[in-house]
């Protein structure tokens, strides 16, 4: 952590965990001895303002403390300064949302001291990003964890919705609700890996990390730095009975087992809707609810990111 670095902290990201956490933050970086500024943001978008003009006021680390949406408000700040400017200051991350899938996926512990440290004694290593366009963002909008197409992008919107429930659990009370109602599976089109194909689909996960929703490992093997995107897609319609029993799969990383899933490791992935609409997001932030076409591709070693030199130890030791 040479240099100056800027702290973006979202005060309602966890439902206010990130406000009370803010104490415990900046008196760990006045221990580490360094200079540092800690900017609360202010409204939807601030983080991307703050991160893109990080590299202009002279930080060389950009760490953002918040939830999976705060990351990919600050990773979209960062790559516009890389567009910009050709360069973009280190991305560091304090875990400190609701599901925390982002940094699960690049081995940050979800602990905030833990996560401190990572960025006291961890190194900067290259990140892939995800990049998608379509939808409400004809111009692209990039992404550090995944994509969720369907199923589980309503989960998320039903999730935010309510009042009752934190973190993982909020997940699952939007999964049950999501079976409630139950839309209709839409008639799509996807290419990709060279071959295309039509099928009807309730859900797809086109993800650079491992998880989504705090619980559910839709790419239990994924890599944050292998130059692919690791796609879960279910390949016909199911009965609501079969969506239960694959989302406890998911809960365990197990539905590549199951044969209404198909899986495969993409650089880029296209879909289109001929008939009904794509509901869409990334990192839970919405990319369209009546999408006709997208498409997605990884973007090898986009940034550069302090992470666990070991994430594989850290997963394999948060799994037990």
């Amino acid at each position: 952590m040479d240099g100056k670095l800027l702290v973006i902290l979202n005060p309602v990201a966890g439902k206010g965990r990130a406000r009370a956490e803010r104490p415990v933050i900046e008196d760990t970086f006045r221990t580490f001895g360094l200079p540092f500024e800690l900017r609360e943001t202010e409204a939807t978008g601030h983080a991307t303002v703050l991160a893109a003009n990080a590299f202009d006021r002279g930080f060389s680390l950009v760490v953002a403390a918040g939830g999976d949406g705060t990351c990919n408000e600050v990773i979209n700040g960062l790559m516009e300064s890389a567009r910009e400017r050709g360069t973009a200051p280190v991305l560091g991350v304090i875990p400190v949302g609701r599901g925390n899938d982002f940094g699960y996926g690049a081995g940050i512990p979800s602990d905030p001291s833990s996560a401190l440290q990572i960025l006291r004694s961890g190194r900067a290593q290259s990140l892939d990003l995800g990049r998608i366009v379509g939808g409400d963002y004809p111009q692209g909008r990039y992404f550090g964890n995944g994509v969720g197409i369907g199923f589980d992008t309503i989960v998320g919107l039903e999730a935010s919705r309510n009042r009752f429930f934190h973190g993982a659990l909020s997940y699952v009370y939007g999964a049950l609700r999501t079976l409630v109602i139950y839309p209709e599976a839409p008639d799509l089109r996807v290419s990709y890996n060279g071959t295309e194909r039509s099928l009807r689909s309730p859900q797809i996960s086109i993800m650079n990390g491992r998880r989504m929703g705090g619980t559910f490992f839709m790419a239990p093997d994924a890599e944050v730095s292998d130059g692919l995107l690791d796609l879960c897609m279910a390949v016909r319609p199911l009965r609501r009975g079969e969506m239960v029993r694959l989302m406890v799969r998911y809960m365990k990383g197990t539905q590549a087992q199951s044969d209404v899933i198909e899986t495969d490791r993409v650089p880029r992935f296209h879909v289109d809707a001929p008939r009904g609409g794509l509901v869409c997001h990334v990192d839970g932030e919405t990319i369209c609810t009546d999408g006709k076409s997208l498409e997605v591709e990884c973007v090898e070693s986009a940034l550069r990111m302090i992470r666990c030199s070991e994430p594989r130890l850290y997963h394999d030791s948060s799994r037990r």
